[in-house]
């Protein structure tokens, strides 16, 4: 089985080593030993009484999707409308009731020698969208950040930043975050793509495929780093404010000290809460950075909250509920081991997960019993579904798009 994390190595010696001697999956350490091998494999998935089947709206397709590479991309619903991209550079507009299309935009360059064969060049579409200010803004893994008009698809504007994008900007307040993985997070003048202020993070020698999407709240942005930490930054000027640990780097490789903060920061009234890849469940103090309590658990998939309740998917695909004002586990769902599970999303009493091979499965929010299951297509989904006034928006890795109602 395939991983959907990949390692990003940049001292050559190591890298070596490590692919000829290892396989990678998650955060499980390299293995020589049979046994330790089949316990990456896949469970498989047991059958279920469903208490009520999934009615699919509409379904419509988003070019090729993202095909077997890393990505976030993810629809979101603004403006009355579905917004989703697909990696090679179609971006769409759909009508939110009947999923009609209103527009589609494609992103691609033309290949540089032109003539009868000419093609187009993939715009490598890798974070967003996300939308603000009448705009719809994406990143891709060459750097660039592209704003589109929500009306039309028009380009608004565009601008670079050192790095991948592979994570959704923010936006709050006319101002444009983004976070890239050379560790770089830049501001933009959201209405004209004009920078406002650079920090430059420093990134350990060996992370995971993947980086924290910023949170903007209260005038500060927050943002995991490579390192494990969560920092805050002012909005209007970039000037750093606290910083806590959330990562504890352990273990005497490179790889055992991996402790990438990849999931975006949860604020939730006073409180931010974060997960490190290896490392733990935090609850931080907003204002001051201080630590309410910490639980070990490790992750890099989106941490969901509903009442009380936070829910997490942590690097084996096992779910946890736990009580956000005290850490504590109220239950865990062990069902769905190596199967590739998305983070929890929040429609009505259940969590909605993704799978590998394409399957949504539904989980009283109560128990973690799973109580329904929907198949979307084969080529697997990778990324957490959204949710708009009780509608799930989904996406295959293969452009599949779905909106589907839970009873």
């Amino acid at each position: 089985m395939l991983t959907f994390i990949q390692m990003k190595i940049t001292k050559t010696s190591f890298a070596k080593q490590l692919l000829a001697g290892c396989l990678l999956t998650g955060l499980v350490a390299c293995s020589s030993t049979e046994d330790e091998i089949d316990e990456t494999e896949p469970v498989e998935l047991t059958e279920i009484t469903p208490q009520f089947k999934a009615k699919v709206l509409w379904e419509e397709s988003v070019g090729d999707g993202v095909s077997h590479y890393f990505s976030r991309l993810n629809p979101i619903v603004a403006y009355d409308k579905v917004f989703s991209a697909s990696r090679e550079g179609d971006v769409y507009a759909f009508n939110l009731s009947d999923g009609k299309e209103v527009w589609h935009a494609d992103l691609r360059t033309e290949t540089p020698d032109g003539g009868f064969f000419a093609s187009k060049k993939s715009a490598l579409i890798s974070g967003g969208p996300v939308a603000g200010i009448n705009k719809i803004f994406l990143g891709s893994e060459n750097g660039k950040v592209i704003a589109l008009d929500a009306e039309n698809g028009e380009l608004s504007w565009q601008e670079k930043i050192k790095g991948e994008v592979i994570a959704a900007p923010a936006i709050d307040a006319g101002t444009l975050v983004v976070n890239s993985a050379s560790g770089v997070l830049k501001a933009f003048n959201a209405s004209n793509g004009e920078e406002q202020w650079q920090i430059e993070q420093d990134v350990p020698p060996l992370t995971l495929r993947g980086i924290s999407t910023p949170t903007i709240t209260a005038g500060g942005v927050l943002v995991g780093t490579a390192d494990g930490m969560m920092t805050v930054y002012i909005l209007e000027n970039g000037q750093q404010g606290w910083t806590t640990e959330v990562g504890e780097a352990t273990g005497s490789t490179e790889l055992q000290r991996v402790v990438d903060i990849d999931s975006k920061p949860l604020i939730y009234g006073d409180k931010v809460y974060a997960v490190s890849s290896r490392g733990h469940l935090v609850a931080i103090d907003l204002r001051s950075g201080r630590t309410i309590w910490k639980r070990k658990y490790s992750s890099y998939r989106p941490i969901a909250v509903s009442g009380n309740s936070l829910f997490i998917t942590d690097v084996k695909g096992h779910i946890y509920a736990v009580d956000r004002n005290n850490g504590l586990e109220k239950w865990s769902q062990l069902s769905f081991t190596n199967r590739g599970v998305t983070g929890a999303a929040v429609v009505k009493n259940y969590i909605v997960v993704g799978d590998f091979e394409g399957y949504l499965h539904w989980l009283d929010q109560d128990s973690g019993e799973i109580v329904a299951r929907h198949h979307v297509d084969g080529s697997g989904i990778y990324a957490t579904p959204t949710v708009d006034n009780d509608i799930l928006y989904v996406q295959s890795r293969d452009g599949d798009l779905q909106a589907i109602e839970t009873p």
